[in-house]
């Protein structure tokens, strides 16, 4: 591993921000699937008897939606396209959101590949922490997305008013990004690729094996350094009793010795 080369990458830094933004991802994904799944809390026009053949037409069809056509089954989409497009753009953004921190775990991921970089969490603690953590955080919004069962309709139906409605400017306060659109029959560019995500993980588990295939190095050597610690903090409350460990005076000769490990201190 070269030490210069690591730190002009700035993973330490990359680790921690990325982190954060994961967590916040993570929240708003819990967030939409816990309105979505009640049906008093979810946009009033899933709930519609006149929604539903343009809702199983969206799901059906994929993210291939013919936005050039008024279809029978997308009369109403197109009845409140205003209404609808309001209510969703904050959700669609929160989607494109995941794409990004995605991609963003990619890059990230694969630099740290190319540079070797070595984890152990008794060596290099915070370094090694983060790392996991990040790959926890990642595979936690992946299988979330996964189980949001109307995520096809919320992105699919942003995407037909996207293109369909006529305006100029739009800054609406349910979403984290001012919008600007000049609507002239293009959808979002975004789209393509995030309706290819989507798909991608109709089975989360076995995608999410496939992208990690490559970083199995990296994260083996990370796993396999816990084993001790792990094994360790997971004694039971009669083996830390057994083995004196609650005893302020099982060695009362070595009450004001400092006590020295070969790990890094934590908390439990």
């Amino acid at each position: 591993m070269s030490l210069p080369s690591v730190y002009q990458h700035k993973f330490a830094e990359k680790l921690t921000i990325l982190n954060e933004r994961g967590k916040g991802v993570l929240i708003r994904m819990y967030n939409i699937k816990k309105t979505c799944v009640d049906s008093r809390s979810k946009p009033a026009f899933f709930t519609e008897k006149t929604m539903e053949s343009s809702i199983k037409y969206i799901n059906k069809k994929f993210p291939n939606l013919d936005t050039r056509s008024i279809t029978q089954h997308l009369g109403p989409v197109h009845k409140d396209k205003a209404d609808i497009f309001r209510a969703l753009t904050a959700y669609y953004h929160s989607f494109v959101d995941v794409m990004e921190f995605r991609d963003h775990v990619y890059e990230l991921l694969n630099t740290i590949d190319a540079s070797q970089c070595y984890f152990d969490i008794h060596v290099n603690f915070d370094f090694t922490k983060n790392y996991l953590d990040l790959i926890v955080t990642y595979a936690s919004v992946i299988l979330l997305l996964s189980r949001i069962d109307d995520r096809k309709a919320l992105i699919g139906l942003y995407h037909l008013e996207n293109v369909d409605t006529v305006g100029g400017e739009g800054n609406f306060s349910c979403c984290k990004r001012p919008l600007i659109h000049f609507f002239s029959g293009n959808s979002d560019a975004s789209y393509p690729r995030l309706g290819q995500m989507i798909l991608e993980y109709e089975n989360p588990l076995r995608k999410l094996m496939e992208e990690f295939g490559p970083h199995t190095k990296a994260v083996s050597n990370a796993l396999i350094s816990l084993h001790f610690l792990f094994a360790r903090r997971n004694h039971s409350a009669d083996q830390w009793r057994s083995d004196q460990l609650f005893s302020l005076i099982s060695n009362p000769a070595g009450m004001l010795a400092p006590v020295n490990s070969d790990t890094v201190s934590m908390c439990i």
